[in-house]
């Protein structure tokens, strides 16, 4: 065996311990916090964790939990430290930063810390009912025995538009979480389900390849009445459903808080703009993202993010700086 000086043999364990620290130092880690696991959301979580990686070389590392929904995601920052990213409608940002809804009893400064980075697919309301029409109308839950989760938005905007509609008590509602919607309504424990999340939805796509499945189409009368934005999933999304469905869609927002650095808010949202197309041709959910669609987040921008939108020259409104 060779004989080093030992003067050496310390200065290449320092440069070897110097790499180590760099690379450690050099590799951002980022928790991103979503939806629960086989959601389209989740899988969302999957596909921009890789870009991210991806775009930046490695240098920011995305490590996704599964979340119990986007409420729960806004409660998390009263007790999150660091790089904590999360996605959530913005409406539920403005209810938490004025104490309202679901945060009228919970308070905390540290909501008014929560910060915009950029906009991701909206959310997609989907009524899935057993059957092979193809399409129906809202009137056809009636007498149905319905899953419609709990705690999450879909369930809360589910009931709103079966009280809105005086179906509630015109049907069954079950008591479960909405994970469970796909094998019950193939077990035949229940009748339909619903879910919010973007298109093509995995868990609907699985249900319509094992069975035969309807979806609900609103009325114009119907969408203009819940106050929501209109949703076209054009026919042929899901296996069996050839027409065009009208439903109702929401915003949603990848958001941080201050704790997060420039640096990382900038490259995070340059990253996911410049990698759009890519994870576009992957999926086709990334594809309907525009630029305009920064003007639906609420609150404020990161400034590490509005620094991003001006080097690209973007336009934000004056109210997200």
């Amino acid at each position: 065996m060779p004989h080093f000086p030992r003067h050496l043999l310390a200065s290449a364990m320092a440069i070897l311990i110097g790499t180590a620290a760099f690379q450690a130092q050099a590799e951002t880690r980022v928790t991103y916090k979503s939806a629960s696991a086989g959601t389209a959301y989740y899988q969302m979580g999957v596909e921009l964790s890789e870009a991210i990686r991806q775009g930046s070389d490695g240098e920011v590392v995305l490590t996704l939990e599964e979340s119990q929904g986007s409420v729960q995601n806004v409660m998390e920052v009263m007790a999150r430290q660091g790089n904590y990213v999360f996605t959530t409608p913005p409406g539920l940002v403005e209810q938490a930063m004025a104490g309202e809804g679901a945060f009228a009893e919970r308070q905390t400064p540290r909501f008014q810390e929560i910060r915009g980075l950029f906009p991701i697919p909206a959310i997609t309301m989907h009524f899935v009912v057993a059957g092979d029409e193809g399409v129906i109308g809202l009137e056809e839950l009636e007498g149905k025995h319905i899953l419609i989760g709990r705690g999450t938005f879909g369930a809360r905007e589910a009931e709103r538009y079966l009280e809105m509609f005086d179906l509630l008590d015109k049907v069954q509602v079950a008591s479960a979480n909405i994970g469970s919607g796909p094998d019950a309504l193939k077990n035949g424990q229940i009748e339909a389900f619903v879910t919010a999340s973007s298109f093509p939805t995995p868990n609907v796509i699985e249900t319509a390849a094992s069975m035969p499945v309807s979806l609900v189409s609103l009325t114009d009368e119907q969408i203009a009445q819940t106050g929501a934005a209109r949703q076209t999933i054009p026919g042929g999304t899901y296996p069996g459903i050839d027409q065009d469905v009208e439903t109702t869609s929401l915003p949603v927002i990848a958001y941080t808080t201050t704790s997060m650095d420039d640096e990382t808010a900038y490259t995070l949202t340059r990253t996911f703009w410049e990698r759009r197309d890519a994870m576009a041709e992957e999926t086709a959910w990334w594809g309907g993202i525009t630029h305009d669609m920064v003007g639906n987040i609420a609150g404020t921008l990161h400034p590490g993010a509005i620094r991003y939108y001006d080097d690209a020259g973007i336009e934000i409104p004056d109210a997200l700086r």
